[in-house]
Order: structure tokens, then sequence, then C-alpha cells
């Protein structure tokens, strides 16, 4: 057992030493998107963006987000318009699953549950995180049960074959590009009246990737018109070879996805991910 225990201290003590020099090897080496410290460098970004409240959805700093992708938007601009007030939030899709995210103040006084479809290696059921394994297309939860639900990146890989990356069972292995819009159903129906939806996707031409979709005008005028909310807002941010820039729908109607797990070389402008993001604040 005493071996075990120092095992694991070493260990430990290893993640914690390449957790600190492995974003100072991603900047020596160029800053290429997903080489050796990339996730490292993006969270310290991230880090860095909320604690310092950098983020303006009318306008962003020079070089925001550079050579990084989607996430340096979504979580800033998550966390940039969520209020600090208790009630029940559910993180639709686990992208809050993560203590660094977990730990921040708009965050203390919520009972959280996060609904994903399989187990993950983190778990936070210290923190009085509750997990429930499902279908969002089908969700558990009772009508009006919830004060906030957070979707970041999600829906646009519901009915997708999620077998690629987040799934071992073979019925997660999909091709139902439209099965999205159940979901944002049942979003509504957990929703309590006046409780707010905060929804993010890749925005610009649409694309089926198989594994995800881009979206499209159509399919967010589609989003809006199936949640039917009392009142909505649209963000849109688009990546640019100097970093991401606050944008809007009819300019980054055109925008493109780069997708690591199947290009093998770099676009010129080094984009991550998505050339754009749409990010949806939507009130029941």
């Amino acid at each position: 057992m005493k071996l075990l225990r120092k095992l694991y201290n070493r260990l430990n003590f290893i993640k914690i030493i390449y957790n600190y020099i492995s974003p100072y090897i991603y900047t020596f080496c160029g800053k290429k998107p997903w080489s050796i410290g990339y996730n490292e460098y993006k969270i310290k970004q991230i880090k860095k963006y909320i604690a310092r409240s950098v983020f303006n959805t009318n306008k962003l700093p020079q070089g925001y987000g550079y050579r990084l992708d989607e996430r340096v938007i979504e979580y800033p601009w998550l966390f940039s318009r969520i209020s600090k007030e208790k009630g029940k939030l559910l993180d639709a899709g686990s992208v809050l699953n993560y203590d660094y995210l977990l730990n921040n103040h708009s965050l203390k006084l919520k009972n959280i549950f996060i609904s994903t479809l399989s187990p993950e290696g983190s778990c936070y059921w210290k923190k009085g995180i509750s997990y429930i394994y499902e279908d969002l297309r089908h969700s558990c939860f009772r009508d009006d049960f919830f004060n906030w639900i957070v979707s970041l990146s999600t829906i646009e890989h519901i009915g997708m074959d999620n077998t690629f990356l987040y799934a071992k069972d073979i019925l997660k292995k999909e091709n139902r590009s439209s099965s999205y819009l159940i979901a944002i159903k049942e979003y509504y129906r957990i929703l309590k009246k006046g409780g707010i939806l905060y929804l993010s996707f890749p925005f610009g031409k649409k694309k089926n990737h198989g594994w995800f979709q881009v979206f499209d005008i159509k399919m967010i005028d589609k989003v809006i018109s199936v949640f039917s909310p009392s009142h909505y807002k649209e963000y849109f941010f688009k990546y640019k070879r100097t970093g991401w820039q606050v944008s809007k729908k009819e300019k980054a109607k055109d925008a493109t996805y780069f997708d690591i797990h199947k290009q093998k070389k770099y676009d010129s402008d080094y984009a991550a991910a998505s050339r754009a993001v749409a990010c949806l604040e939507l009130i029941k």
C-alpha cells in the first residue's frame, strides 16, 4: 500500500510539472494547434480571460484566442452572461466538468446536474455535482425543473456519429442531422418559465462532418423557432489569422471548419477548429 501511495504521489508530481511547463513548450514550438502543450496553454488562457473579465461581446482585445479553438469564446462568454444567483443548472453535454470551471464564483451557489452520454475520467461528486447518463433527446428530468441550461458545443453532435470520440455504444453511430431539434424541445420542456438556455455551436457554411455538423443561418432560425423564446440574444464570433473577433451573422456565414481528425496539414491561418461560433441566450 505504501509503495502504491508513493507511486501515486510521484505520478501526480510529474503531472503537476508537465502542466506547468507544457504551455511554455507549446509557445516555444510555434503555437501549433493540438501539438504538445496545446490544451494546457488553452486552459491557462481561458482562466486568464475569465478572471480578468476581458470578454466583451462588443469588442475583443487584439490577438484574443490566437490559434485556439472556440472554447476560448464559449466559456468566457458564458461566465460574462450567467448570474451568480442560487438555482438549478443543467450542463447538457458535460462541457463544465472541469475543476477550474466548476470552481468559478458564478457556479458556487448553484445546484449543478451534468447530463452526458457516458461516464468520463473526471467526476466531482464531492463538490455536490449530480451526474446522469442519457440521450439529451429523451431527458429524465421533469417539466419546469431548471433555472439555467448550459449546452455549449453539444447540439452539433446530437444524432451524429458519437462513437467517433464520445461513446462505445454502436447505437450512438447515427446520421440524423435534424434530430438536435428534439433536444431543443427537451431543453424547453425542462426549463422553468423565465429560465435561460445558453447555447453555442460551430457556425458558417453548413456541412455534415459525420461526427458533428456546422450550423448555417437557416439552422439557427429553426432552433429559435422550435424553442420559441420569450426573448433572445444572438452573438457571433469569427476566427482570423490574428485571433478571434466579434462578428455579425452575415459576415460569418461562409466560415469553415478545420478538422484536426481528418486533415493532415494546417491551413494557412492555423485555425484550431471552428472559424466561427454562434452563441445564443434564449429565455423561456
